[in-house]
């Protein structure tokens, strides 16, 4: 069902460079006896000049070399991966400097780089997120009944009338209200196909979603209600799990996750969840099969309702369910995520995996 299309496609997936076969599918230009990744933005070949390859050492096998605009060899984003590594890292390390443009040319870091490479990835660049951090361990000093100035210092605020105005502006509520105040904890997570964000309690993981998805803000939002609490920017040993996890699932080790869980929903919502997570990895089912094993068989509509409202995207794996016509249908997160995710767990499922409808 995923091998990779025929040539004419891969074609088109070349000019259009759409990314839904990264690290799937490579081109060969036999005018230049260069490969490239489809996604490269390199002027595109005519037809008669490619040829497709379904991995990087079979493109070498034939004799091409490696892109160097796109860099084929290196996982995707490992540059743009490498400075956004080592910034959180600071910012988790020292969350209460005061960062400027001139440390990061101290680190021998281009500010422009920097500026358009967390803009891309995250919607804000780095100096704005160093601000945030900054706030938020200040807002958890808070939380843990400190009194206001003993916060506004370890965020490192000169003046108390601008951590007030801060903490205002960000959390709707008083520093004095904010020590009473429950609070969620927001992190990112790079992955292959894109930043994720987690956001956390001290004890399960309350959403992931990838970034870029426009109905990240409404979710937050119905979060912060449903729990009624506010969120900071931070991480919890509960994101760092996931993290962990996440990796090891997109290096094809991690087969289930286990990370713990809050889901909010109804019953029936929740039941279609818990129905999710019981699809073996590297299969598919049906909108119908899962109606039919949530005890509902004429819900399909419901189903696919409550599919659609999963707020944990990967770890309760609703890119596993499909039409029953074998056609993707629908994916919060986009159609060439969802195909990526099912190639990469077709491609990397263990031969002792459970079985499951390979074909729904």
């Amino acid at each position: 069902m995923f091998d990779l299309p025929d040539d004419d496609e891969l074609y088109r997936a070349l000019i259009a460079r759409d990314p839904t076969w990264e690290g799937f599918a490579y081109v060969g230009v036999k005018s230049t006896g260069i490969f490239c990744r489809l996604s490269c933005a390199a002027r595109k070949p005519k037809r008669e000049n490619v040829q497709f390859f379904s991995s990087v050492a079979t493109a070498l096998e034939a004799g091409f070399r490696p892109c160097k605009r796109c860099r084929p060899l290196m996982a995707k984003g490992d540059e743009e991966g490498s400075i956004v590594a080592t910034l959180t890292a600071a910012l988790e390390k020292q969350p209460e400097k005061l960062w400027s443009e001139s440390d990061l040319i101290a680190m021998q870091m281009d500010p422009s780089t920097v500026r358009r490479t967390f803009k891309r990835q995250f919607g804000i660049t780095f100096l704005e997120m160093a601000r945030l951090r900054r706030l938020a361990k200040g807002i958890t000093t808070l939380s843990f009944g400190e009194d206001v100035i003993s916060a506004q210092l370890d965020a490192s605020y000169e003046s108390g009338s601008g951590f007030r105005s801060a903490v205002i502006r960000h959390l709707g509520i008083s520093p004095s209200q904010a020590r009473r105040h429950r609070l969620l904890k927001a992190a990112w997570i790079d992955t292959p196909i894109g930043t994720m964000l987690a956001v956390a309690d001290e004890h399960a993981l309350h959403l992931l979603e990838f970034v870029d998805r426009k109905g990240l803000p409404g979710e937050l939002e119905k979060l912060k209600q449903h729990t009624a609490s506010n969120i900071i920017m931070g991480t919890l040993p509960v994101i760092e799990h996931l993290r962990e996890e996440l990796r090891d699932y997109f290096a094809g080790r991690r087969f289930r996750f286990e990370t713990p869980l809050a889901q909010h929903g109804t019953l029936f919502t929740r039941r279609v969840w818990d129905a999710l997570s019981a699809i073996p990895y590297g299969t598919v089912e049906s909108y119908r099969t899962l109606a039919t094993r949530v005890g509902n068989t004429a819900a399909c509509r419901a189903v696919a309702r409550a599919n659609g409202a999963n707020p944990l995207a990967i770890v309760v794996p609703c890119h596993r369910v499909i039409g029953a016509d074998g056609s993707l249908t629908g994916y919060a997160g986009g159609l060439w995520r969802k195909k990526w995710l099912l190639e990469h767990e077709r491609r990397t499922r263990p031969d002792d995996a459970p079985s499951g409808d390979v074909t729904a």
